[in-house]
């Protein structure tokens, strides 16, 4: 693997919410690999109410051979009926290199080894044909589409959990 995902922390998740830079990454993210602030505010908000962090604080990707933080992914809340949505970005000079695909792969390894989740769940923009390819290239099916609160067309795409292996003599 080439990334590692990293808990935001509470304090840091508080900077970002006030579109601040943290200071333990300042140094070392990229443009544009932090969550934006409406995130940021979201993790607190679940948090307050009591979510568990992991299923609504946001993970920095940091890239191995340089410790840079490149993107951000997480979990946009608890899991609901089994299925729990996700959201990602990479800071766009590090775009290209399966940055990406490998902290969704990660997100679903963490959602499914839970024992909570059944399904997750990923809304993308058809004109951003980047995040289309990482949900294809991680067997997610095309589910529908939406238009969100902002007027915006929306693909729902559904990874389902791995059929459970079964052993035989």
């Amino acid at each position: 693997m080439n990334i590692t995902l990293l808990p935001i922390g509470v304090s840091e998740l508080q900077a970002l919410a006030n579109s601040r830079t943290p200071d333990t990454v300042c140094r070392r993210s990229l443009e544009g690999a932090l969550p934006p602030d409406f995130v940021a505010r979201r993790a607190l908000e679940h948090m307050t109410d009591g979510t568990p962090a992991g299923w609504c604080s946001t993970y920095y990707v940091v890239r191995n051979r340089d410790q840079a933080v490149v993107g951000s992914c997480g979990f946009k809340g608890p899991p609901k009926n089994g299925s729990v949505e996700i959201g990602y970005g990479v800071a766009p000079d590090s775009r290209n290199e399966g940055i990406a695909t490998e902290a969704v792969r990660a997100l679903l390894g963490l959602a499914f080894e839970s024992g909570q989740v059944q399904a997750v769940l990923a809304q993308v923009s058809p004109a951003n044909l980047s995040s289309t390819r990482v949900v294809l290239k991680l067997a997610f099916e095309r589910a529908g589409e939406r238009v969100d609160d902002d007027g915006e067309l929306l693909v729902q795409w559904v990874a389902a959990a791995p059929a459970p292996r079964r052993w035989s003599n």
